[in-house]
């Protein structure tokens, strides 16, 4: 008979969620209370009434494994009723080929009691938002750079050889260059009157890069990416408003103006940390522990002398 082990009870209520994207199972258990396992479907209405069941049963703890953004809906319903632990699945994993989803959350629930869950580091609910607006601007500043190489893959193919003449193909004189090509105007002689006296090439040089072939098909998908660039842009700069706005209203553009002051460390960037890391230090034991957790030192799993790679 195999030995039966037993963990030391640490929180007195506690409820373990396995979290699917249609389906919650939760198992509540402690001092006072029965073990019971109920489902849920992931709909507002059920998770409200998965909220007011643990309240009914006094539950102070929850734990939930961090699948994917299926725990993002539980979380902002519950978050100011309970103490909610979000786990990394891989942390908590069954024996293999003992899984269902009703031994999960049952596991979940008694590693939650034991205190041998380790919590995700979830900023409030301020931070989320501003999180949500300055990844977006990041991959929107992404897509727009997307957009202009496939600018220049386009001129490259009607043998327009202007990124060899210019230093920027963003700026001043490669911008109204292109453009008058889009408009239809091929009159070299014309176009290269855009040059001016910081630019390295001569009159010469940019008059001969600009001596293609480009025809009609390329024009098009000219002005299709151009549209695509300056609509883009449109959205960043909502977007940046709407970040100062946050900022504004969550009265933490003092701590991005002391961020600042970072040699280095400009507007968007400090939105960004922020966006990241919160405001309150006091999530991160110390600085080690805020380095491991933005990814910038490696992990440690060593056994008899010997580290092994980290999955």
């Amino acid at each position: 008979m195999k030995p039966v082990i037993e963990f030391e009870q640490v929180i007195e209520r506690g409820c373990g969620i396995d979290v699917h994207k249609k389906l919650l199972v939760a198992t509540i258990r402690g001092i006072g209370l029965k073990e019971e396992t109920r489902e849920f479907d992931g709909f507002t209405e059920s998770i409200e009434q998965l909220r007011d069941w643990l309240v009914e049963n006094k539950i102070t703890h929850v734990a939930m494994e961090s699948t994917g953004v299926y725990w993002k809906p539980i979380y902002n319903i519950i978050e100011d009723h309970f103490a909610v632990i979000l786990v990394n699945a891989r942390h908590i994993k069954n024996v293999p080929g003992q899984k269902t989803d009703k031994k999960d959350s049952k596991w979940i629930a008694k590693l939650l009691l034991s205190g041998l869950l380790k919590g995700s580091f979830i900023p409030s609910k301020e931070i989320r938002e501003l999180r949500d607006l300055t990844r977006y601007r990041k991959k929107i500043v992404g897509t727009i750079a997307s957009e202009k190489n496939r600018l220049q893959k386009i001129l490259e193919d009607a043998n327009i050889k202007l990124s060899s003449v210019v230093s920027n193909m963003s700026g001043a004189v490669a911008t109204r260059i292109i453009t008058d090509m889009v408009d239809g105007k091929e009159d070299i002689s014309e176009l290269v009157k855009y040059r001016h006296g910081r630019m390295q090439a001569s009159e010469a040089e940019l008059a001969s890069s600009l001596n293609g072939r480009m025809t009609d098909h390329h024009r098009f998908m000219l002005q299709m990416i151009k549209q695509s660039i300056d609509e883009k842009k449109a959205l960043v700069e909502k977007l940046n408003e709407q970040i100062e706005k946050q900022l504004k209203s969550t009265e933490i553009d003092l701590d991005a103006k002391l961020l600042e002051s970072i040699p280095g460390v400009g507007k968007d960037a400090a939105a960004s940390i922020i966006a990241e890391i919160g405001t309150n230090m006091d999530q991160f034991p110390n600085v080690h522990h805020l380095a491991s957790w933005a990814g910038m030192c490696p992990g440690n799993n060593e056994s008899a002398g010997k580290k092994k790679v980290q999955e």
